[in-house]
């Protein structure tokens, strides 16, 4: 059987078989292993931003960049990744990259300033992001229909499990061996990956002449649109979106060259994206589905540790612990879905899916100043339960009616999205979350005022306990009772700020669990034929 090429009668030959081999399943789980390191250097510095910050010497607000810059350069080069493998061919390509992946990882454990590291995890990114499109079209074309969902269950694991248990390892290797040691745990996966995909991928001949074809100027506005949209939105909240002429005029050059990326796709004649593969109806559905879970897969990420950094002051390691708890079940559970993708409707199993991670969010709409780490057990269990039976249906339903010569565009736009979904999703949150906490604010402000007797019993109380705690003017003890009723009403009205967060998480997946139900029946995993 034919390894996977970057033909498309390459494709359809390994697609048609009735059985991958050996060979083909080593050459696919090494490709998970890039697609899981790719995604989990994502979220693998959410949990350790701080003592990353401080470092390389730079300010707490510029800290994000060092997700950010990562963020960018992957999904710049998702979508170029189909092009570049039909030129450099597909083995030389991932081969590449599984090198150089590593190798920009390790150089940021040297980086001593902000710009060094932003530049170091942008090009980690851009090798890394090529890791998971790649994986995915492995999937598609050298599995045969019927073993395919089970490709896309490791597949959903990638995606799904690496998010959840990144802060997890960030956290544990900063607080026991500094936060340079992050940085080099891609080397022996990578080194693994790099041998097995080198002994079961076939050679094949570069095709140099492509790159006279090339959608250049495709490439060009894309790549400027994506990097300036994910700037605006990384930076919008910080700088209080379009009241800021930075942000204005990122915006207009963002909006001005992804409608011109957007134009010359559908005229030119070889796009380097093809969307109208949208206008097939499984498959713009299921790529809106995509988006919209990708807002609520990194979205929960996002918000989850900043809750309990913020209002609990957890450190790395203790965030996540908390996290692993969403991960983890996750190992037993999507195993299990190919099995019940064969008796049931895949659209039923990911609505099921995606109402339970729906549920779980809205688990966490009434917190209190008590929620800590133990009351997130449940919500979290439940997440994973959800998580674990979302994104195998999904693909295989997004997936289930696309020719494997279309499988790398197909796979480049879905992973480019889902990705961009949650950019957009994350800088969505922390403005609703920003929002939210000022709205709570001055609701709570509003009735905390010295004419109540509850208000002016409780400054004398703190008064009383001030002056019990070495301050001996009285006025200045009544000062401090001010400002700590304040830091109460603050930390109340950003709780508060966070319980309406997890709920418009959770409305999000409820609109993405009806919208999957308009896709049409798919019948996978029933045999090579099956469509």
């Amino acid at each position: 059987m034919s390894t996977v090429a970057s033909t498309p009668t390459a494709m359809l030959s390994a697609a048609a078989s009735q059985k991958a081999g050996t060979k083909e399943w080593i050459a696919v789980l090494a490709g998970m292993i890039g697609a899981f390191m790719a995604i989990l250097n994502i979220q693998i510095t959410n949990a350790s931003l701080l003592e990353i910050e401080g470092g390389i010497g730079t300010g707490v607000d510029n800290g994000a960049w060092i997700s950010t810059s990562y963020l960018i350069g992957e999904i710049i080069v998702i979508p170029l990744t189909a092009y570049f493998s039909n030129v450099f061919s597909f083995r030389k390509y991932i081969l590449v990259n599984t090198i150089l992946f590593p190798l920009f990882s390790m150089a940021c454990a040297f980086a001593h300033d902000l710009n060094t590291m932003i530049v170091l995890r942008g090009l980690q990114g851009f090798a890394g992001g090529i890791l998971i499109p790649m994986a995915f079209t492995m999937v598609l074309t050298k599995l045969p229909k019927s073993q395919q969902p089970i490709g896309l269950a490791i597949f959903a694991l990638s995606v799904t499990f690496a998010p959840a248990i990144g802060p997890t390892i960030g956290g544990y290797l900063t607080e026991n061996y500094g936060w340079q040691t992050i940085f080099f745990i891609n080397t022996i996966p990578s080194a693994i990956m790099a041998v097995a995909l080198a002994a079961t991928l076939e050679r094949q001949p570069m095709r140099l002449g492509l790159l006279r074809e090339g959608d250049w100027a495709g490439i060009f506005t894309m790549a400027i649109g994506l990097a300036a949209l994910q700037t605006v939105l990384e930076e919008g909240n910080k700088e209080d979106w379009f009241s800021s002429p930075f942000i204005l005029k990122l915006s207009i050059i963002a909006f001005v060259f992804l409608a011109a990326f957007i134009w010359i796709e559908v005229k030119v004649e070889k796009p380097l994206v093809k969307l109208r593969l949208l206008t097939q109806r499984n498959f713009g559905i299921g790529v809106l589905v995509n988006v919209l879970v990708g807002v609520a897969l990194f979205g929960t990420v996002y918000i989850l540790p900043q809750y309990l950094g913020q209002v609990q002051r957890y450190n790395a390691e203790q965030i996540g612990n908390v996290l692993a708890w969403t991960g983890l079940p996750q190992l037993l559970l999507i195993p299990l879905v190919p099995m019940m993708m064969k008796r049931f409707d895949a659209r039923y199993i990911g609505f099921l899916g995606i109402s339970i991670f729906a549920i779980s969010c809205f688990m966490n709409v009434l917190l209190s100043g008590d929620n800590s780490g133990d009351q997130f057990w449940i919500p979290n269990i439940v997440r994973a339960i959800g998580q674990a039976l979302v994104l195998t249906p999904i693909t295989a339903i997004t997936t289930g009616g696309i020719a494997p010569s279309d499988a790398a565009a197909a796979s480049g736009l879905t992973n480019m999205l889902r990705n961009l979904g949650g950019a957009v999703g994350t800088a969505t949150l922390g403005t609703v979350l920003t929002k939210r906490e000022q709205f709570h604010s001055n609701i709570i402000g509003q009735s905390v005022t010295a004419s109540r007797d509850e208000v002016r019993e409780r400054l004398d109380q703190l008064t009383g306990y001030f002056m019990a705690h070495g301050v001996s003017d009285h006025a200045k003890a009544a000062s401090q009772a001010i400002v700590a009723l304040g830091r109460v009403v603050k930390r109340q009205a950003l709780i508060m700020g966070f319980s309406d967060t997890f709920a418009v998480i959770g409305v999000v997946l409820a609109i993405a669990a009806v919208a999957l139900l308009l896709t049409r029946k798919t019948n996978v995993g029933r045999g090579a034929g099956a469509h």
